[in-house]
């Protein structure tokens, strides 16, 4: 699209919200399609296989980290909030909704990404409790929203500041 590498503009994130600023709601979308499909075959090809739930849960954390630390990239890849989503709808699909209708909320009352996504992804573990009733995929789910968040930590320190850019800003913020 001939757009400037996102991992050297604005936030140096790959991830939708940053292509967003930089590129555009065209490359942002794709962005996020892309980011989120990374999640979602791979363990919805276990899942459709009738895999156990380790093997489901072990897919899922294998995808999610492979996108936050990319071999093809030196290991700095995203923040995963695309990919844990897909990872999610792949999983149960009431997971995967209810993690993105959490997201969104947040998104339209607060206007910031990164408390949308680390609101959400706090959420995730209570939701796989009750919708999945497995130990394993919530102890997974668990796993990878401490991931997120700890990827999270500069816009933490950003919020607490009153600094973090809303969606929409046309400055090149974290998230």
């Amino acid at each position: 699209m001939s757009l400037p590498d996102p991992r050297t503009v604005g936030s140096n994130n790959p991830g939708a919200t940053n292509v967003l600023r930089a590129g555009g709601k065209k490359a942002a979308i794709i962005t996020l399609f892309g980011d989120m499909l990374k999640g979602l075959i791979p363990v919805l090809i276990a899942v459709l296989l009738k895999m156990p739930d380790e093997v489901i849960a072990a897919t899922g954390v294998a995808a999610f980290l492979g996108h936050l630390f990319p071999l093809y990239y030196g290991f700095k890849g995203g923040k995963g909030v695309a990919t844990i989503l897909g990872v999610l709808i792949g999983t149960n699909w009431m997971l995967g909704l209810g993690t993105i209708g959490i997201w969104l909320f947040m998104a339209v009352v607060f206007r910031y990404s990164s408390l949308s996504a680390l609101v959400a992804a706090s959420s995730s573990p209570v939701l796989a409790w009750f919708i999945t009733q497995s130990m394993v995929i919530t102890g997974c789910v668990a796993f990878m929203a401490a991931l997120l968040i700890w990827r999270h930590k500069s816009n933490i320190r950003k919020l607490l500041a009153g600094e973090e850019d809303k969606i929409g800003s046309k400055k090149k913020a974290e998230s």
